[in-house]
């Protein structure tokens, strides 16, 4: 499936130092894995309907930050996203709108394209829809079933088959991976989590409360496909897994996606990826705080949503959006204020009446001051707000932009003050 275009990003003199970044799964600030000069990253994707929120866009806007540091450090980086176009939330909106579940998916993922580029974010460099890898899955689960690490569960609700479920008490005994590794949450906080993020703790015939779904047997009204299991479609977190180890080596570099995916989406496509290679499926766990807005986290669910595109269409510069989200530092919660936009467009009106003032006639193969200082924010667990501020300082200094500042902004920061 094809993504966005690529937005310029300029080579900058000299190279940042590799970036660290808070992992989830040990509570500690870690250098990223750069094995022969090459790093690997898989950002969740969306599920394509109300595309985009400023939640979604403070996501892949941290995990765009972290592409272009590892980029100016001389990293190769291969980068995969999925977007999760059949599941139950997508069906649920198309049905209650009158739309064509794969016409309101194709819909919304332009839209998603759409924005992307709006914000400059760097696309990934594979851009996986969930219905590519049908069959994928399906073979998937069917080896977790042969290696005795999934298990059939009765489906009256279905003609073709049963549903099939991953044990996750098997794969315990069996692989390196335990319940709670990445997540570090205890059980009353799994089980709750299940319950509010799309599991089934209470489904009669599990094994275990929290063992994740692999298939979905076919039932009446739903889309389904042909499959030695049984028609039927994927579970939600084994859709990651398949795609993240068709394009990616074990173990991923960095696994990132909002917090409120910590558990069960990742703890359980790490399970199934420790399970079916023998190897941990991620050496670093990134996760971004939850946006709020009028007092509640932004949510499809409230429909407190700020969407990119409606401020784009209103009027407003794409790239005050993203100063706006940017100040922001990519692991805390925050709430949007409709002020902050206002503050981000009178910072971007500063900052491009400073570069357009630059001196072509400074040398352009050297660090500067502010490169130097945009390189050591972005290294420390990607601190886009000091970032920030040190552009701020130098404009605030009256000293002239320089070629290599304005390049800076651009290839780091994702702003381009030359237009």
């Amino acid at each position: 499936m094809r993504a966005w275009t690529r937005p310029t990003v300029p080579a900058l003199p000299g190279s940042a130092p590799l970036p660290a970044l808070h992992d989830t799964a040990t509570a500690e600030r870690r250098p990223t894995r750069v094995v022969d000069g090459a790093a690997s990253l898989y950002v969740c994707g969306i599920t394509p309907y109300d595309a985009t929120h400023l939640g979604h866009a403070s996501t892949y806007l941290a995990f765009d930050t972290l592409v272009r540091i590892w980029l100016d450090a001389g990293v190769a980086v291969t980068y995969a996203q999925n977007t999760t176009d059949v599941d139950d939330p997508l069906l649920e909106r198309a049905a209650a709108t009158g739309v064509d579940w794969r016409d309101l998916a194709a819909s919304q993922t332009d839209l998603f394209r759409s924005d992307m580029q709006h914000l400059q974010v760097l696309p990934p460099d594979h851009y996986v829809a969930v219905t590519d890898v049908v069959s994928d899955v399906a073979r998937a689960a069917a080896r977790l079933l042969d290696l005795g690490l999934a298990y059939r569960v009765d489906t009256p609700g279905s003609s073709e088959g049963d549903d099939v479920y991953f044990d996750v008490r098997a794969a315990e005994r069996s692989t390196s991976w335990h319940l709670g590794l990445e997540s570090r949450y205890d059980l009353e906080t799994m089980t709750r989590f299940s319950a509010e993020r799309g599991g089934d703790p209470d489904r009669p015939g599990k094994r275990d409360p929290l063992d994740p779904l692999l298939w979905r047997a076919a039932r009446d009204g739903e889309p389904s496909w042909p499959s030695a299991l049984s028609a039927g479609r994927p579970g939600w977190h084994i859709e990651c897994t398949v795609i993240a180890q068709a394009h990616l080596a074990a173990p991923i570099s960095v696994n990132g996606g909002g917090s409120d995916l910590v558990f069960p989406h990742h703890e359980m496509s790490a399970a199934h990826g420790t399970a079916m290679t023998g190897e941990p499926y991620a050496d670093l766990w990134a996760h971004t705080g939850m946006v709020a807005y009028q007092g509640e986290k932004m949510s499809k669910s409230l429909g407190n949503l700020v969407k990119v595109s409606e401020l784009v269409a209103a009027g407003h510069d794409a790239r005050a959006v993203r100063l706006a989200v940017a100040g922001h530092h990519y692991r805390s919660d925050w709430e949007w204020f409709d002020g902050d936009l206002e503050a981000a467009e009178a910072r971007l009106d500063r900052w491009v009446r400073w570069a357009s003032a630059a001196d072509d006639a400074a040398s352009d193969d050297e660090p500067t001051p502010l490169l130097a200082a945009l390189r050591r924010a972005l290294a420390d667990d990607l601190d886009t707000p000091s970032a920030l501020a040190a552009v701020d300082a130098r404009v605030a200094s009256g000293s002239a932009a320089t070629a290599v500042d304005v390049d800076a902004v651009q290839a780091l920061l994702g702003v381009d003050l030359r237009r």
